[in-house]
């Protein structure tokens, strides 16, 4: 269902500010609204509602509402307050989004590291205390990640690649798809000349020092990032569902005030037009097309060519004009959730 405006022709511009690109708004608020659902996304057409009523209803019983835009001001002046309005709601928009995603994507920095293979994902919640030799002066063990096809040369060579390895101290700890986790006890003073011979062998010692106080903080820290999360949740829906509300209702403001203007500038003064919404069947656009040209041709000489021929007018091309015809034409989008 749509009216499309001519640019060339007239925009908000014409009454004295420059026009936001509402409906470009009203579908990121829309994207946003469902990237915030996440896995409840399904009931986002729920929660796109004006007032009471669905889109649909809205714009098919769509009525002026003066409390918000008084008909007795300018067109100047009610183009104003509703493009001030549009882009309060955007720039709000854009604060609250910047914050919840900070949340979200620090929540989701720290579970991608819980996640993957054995060669990046934290091993924080696959080790325990009793897998370490702790507060020793000179000893320390190592993580090392081992392919499985080469777990028998590992368990045959991991004492040999340094003379200060502690007998028998390789453990299996964990092993994933691919790979197996080994734990090592050595000296720390060879740790480094250990971690090269382990890498020409193709074995990965990770980089991970078990820290009982580091490893709580981490869950703490998760714990409270997802509260903060969840907190936010609900007062952030809230906020998507009501300015959903404003600014749709916003847009097919202008769209009618817009119908308004056009039909002056077009027809002149008394007025002495009528609006009508108009949605025909799916394929039947082009036979709309032609009825509304046989009917109206008479209004306009310059849009009164055939309906395929309009790129044999020079004069409405020039002005980037495709969409000229005889009667106002206004596409109004409302497929927000489609797209």
């Amino acid at each position: 269902m749509s009216w499309n405006p001519r640019p060339a022709r007239w925009t908000i511009g014409r009454l004295g500010q420059a026009r936001p690109d509402y409906e470009a708004i009203v579908r990121k608020l829309v994207q946003y609204f469902a990237d915030v659902l996440e896995e409840e996304r399904d009931k986002l057409a729920d929660n796109l509602v004006v007032g009471n009523k669905d889109i649909r209803s809205y714009v098919n019983k769509f009525q002026w509402e003066g409390a918000k835009y008084p008909l007795k001001q300018s067109l100047k002046v009610l183009s104003e307050i509703i493009g001030k309005q549009v882009t309060q709601i955007d720039n709000d928009l854009k604060t609250k989004s910047i914050a919840y995603n900070n949340l979200k994507n620090n929540l989701a920095s720290i579970d991608r590291k819980a996640t993957g293979s054995l060669i990046t994902k934290d091993l924080s919640d696959l080790v325990k205390a009793e897998d370490f030799v702790l507060n020793s002066e000179y000893l320390q063990t190592l993580m090392v990640v081992v392919p499985k096809i080469l777990v028998k040369e590992w368990e045959a060579k991991y004492a040999s690649f340094s003379d200060m390895v502690v007998p028998q101290s390789s453990k299996l700890i964990t092993e994933d798809g691919e790979h197996c986790l080994f734990s090592v006890t050595l000296f720390k003073k060879v740790i480094d000349e250990y971690k090269n011979t382990c890498r020409e062998n193709k074995f990965i010692v990770r980089d991970f020092v078990y820290d009982e106080d580091s490893l709580r903080a981490g869950r703490n820290e998760r714990d409270k990032l997802l509260q903060e999360k969840q907190r936010q949740y609900a007062p952030l829906v809230r906020w998507l569902k009501v300015n959903f509300g404003e600014i749709f209702s916003a847009y097919i403001h202008v769209k009618a005030l817009r119908v308004f203007v056009e039909s002056v500038l077009r027809y002149g003064l008394p007025v002495n037009f009528q609006a009508a919404l108009l949605e025909p069947n799916k394929n039947a656009h082009k036979k709309l097309r032609t009825e509304l040209n046989k009917l109206y041709a008479h209004l306009d000489g310059s849009a009164g060519g055939p309906i395929d021929a309009f790129e044999d007018s020079p004069a409405l091309m020039s002005l980037g004009v495709h969409d000229y015809y005889s009667y106002v034409f206004f596409k109004l989008n409302i497929d927000f959730i489609s797209k």
